[in-house]
């Protein structure tokens, strides 16, 4: 019996880690959202086409997506992007809704 519950015990954590990882997702999307980041930027064809974000997760790491938001001008020295208007800085944003949003940003993963 006691096998069993270690094993359960086992599966249910992962279980509660994803569940916890999808609404972190979803208030990252609610963020985007709020922001307006579609005035720059697409997901899914809804938005600014001029900048997907469809496969930032593939292309970014987490760290390289909270650094366009909070430091733009650096990202855009670093990566020699050329897109007009350059990016603002997000820096307000309290560290939750950040955490939040560069969640969101790391689940879009498409190709």
């Amino acid at each position: 019996m006691r096998t069993i519950w270690l094993v359960l015990a086992g599966l249910a954590v992962p279980a509660a880690a994803g569940a916890q990882d999808a609404a972190l997702v979803a208030r990252g999307e609610n963020v985007y959202v709020a922001q307006k980041c579609s005035v720059c930027h697409s997901v899914a064809g809804k938005g600014n086409q001029k900048g997907p974000l469809d496969d930032v997760g593939v292309r970014l790491s987490a760290e390289e997506i909270r650094l366009w938001m909070v430091d733009p001008v650096t990202m855009t020295a670093k990566t020699k992007a050329v897109r007009k208007p350059p990016m603002k800085a997000y820096a307000h944003i309290p560290k939750e809704e950040l955490d939040a949003l560069v969640a969101y940003m790391q689940s879009l993963k498409k190709k």
